[in-house]
């Protein structure tokens, strides 16, 4: 059965639209979308899987590419992702770790199934998302956080049904390894059939669940499944739901960037001139170069 308290209003319940991203992801993405701007900071969510790999001695994924402007946030499930990047960062993750890259002033980073996942083969799952920093931290130099699971703290969800990892921010006390550069709270939510329970964040972030997978029941009776975004509002700091089956979700929380937004591809900067900027600097190697391209 549904909450019996409202909790807060629900803006929009969006599915994601299906993509390839490289040669190794099969990615749904639910945002960007109509619902952006009441997701501040948090830009884009591309889900890849769960999808089987088959064994190959060539790794597969996205070749060298740039950011600049934003943050890239990668939460392993299922399999083994290897990355590096120009800023001279490098790094391997499997179940249950998390990737915070800020791509600051700019870099290129590449993203491949690491290699001994690559030669076995097996299911991959993992999530990825765009995060926003604020104007004045927009060129900063670019940094790394590679979080192991065991790096990650948990707060027991309703009377101990259930797990609650605290990656960003601060939960129910505890407070997540992630640095950030504005307010955010990522929770990442396991719950098993039939908890009952209540996420309290404060009534002035913005917030959105993402079902990774299950079905939650919202407090006004709705439903949300696998793979669908639900946008909240503010006029209350809690969201009561029901698990209606094992659920794992993502809480995207944090407080608004109220700034101006201008997006071109993998640049995320404040004005169109800023992006001008960012494409000749990349475009004349200012990002950055691999040994092999030099």
């Amino acid at each position: 059965m549904p909450p019996t308290h409202p909790g807060r209003r629900i803006f929009q319940i969006i599915d994601g639209n299906k993509k390839a991203v490289g040669d190794g992801f099969d990615v749904t993405s639910p945002m960007p979308g109509p619902r952006i701007r009441q997701l501040s900071p948090y830009l884009l969510i591309d889900h890849t899987g769960p999808m089987p790999v088959a064994p190959t001695e060539a790794p597969l994924g996205t070749p060298p590419h740039p950011h600049r402007g934003f943050e890239t946030v990668t939460v392993v499930y299922e399999g083994a992702l290897a990355h590096r990047d120009t800023a001279g960062h490098s790094g391997t993750l499997g179940p249950g770790d998390v990737q915070w890259m800020t791509a600051g002033a700019g870099l290129l980073h590449e993203e491949r199934h690491e290699w001994e996942f690559a030669r076995r083969g097996g299911t991959l799952e993992l999530l990825q998302l765009w995060v926003n920093v604020p104007r004045k931290d927009k060129l900063a130099p670019p940094r790394y956080q590679n979080i192991r699971a065991a790096a990650i703290p948990e707060v027991p969800a309703s009377e101990g049904r259930g797990r609650i990892r605290v990656v960003a921010g601060a939960y129910e006390g505890v407070t997540g390894p992630a640095e950030t550069f504005s307010p955010i709270t990522l929770l990442d939510v396991h719950l098993p059939a039939g908890t009952e329970t209540t996420i309290r964040l404060p009534a002035e972030y913005n917030v959105g669940f993402y079902v990774v997978r299950g079905q939650i029941q919202l407090a006004d009776g709705r439903t949300a499944g696998s793979k669908q975004l639900v946008v909240f509002g503010w006029n209350s700091p809690e969201v009561p739901f029901t698990a209606t089956e094992d659920t794992v979700l993502l809480v995207l929380a944090g407080a608004p960037i109220e700034e101006p937004l201008a997006t071109y591809g993998p640049f995320v900067m404040n004005t169109n001139q800023e992006l001008v900027q960012a494409i000749a600097d990349f475009e004349s190697g200012g990002m950055g170069q691999f040994p092999e391209e030099e």
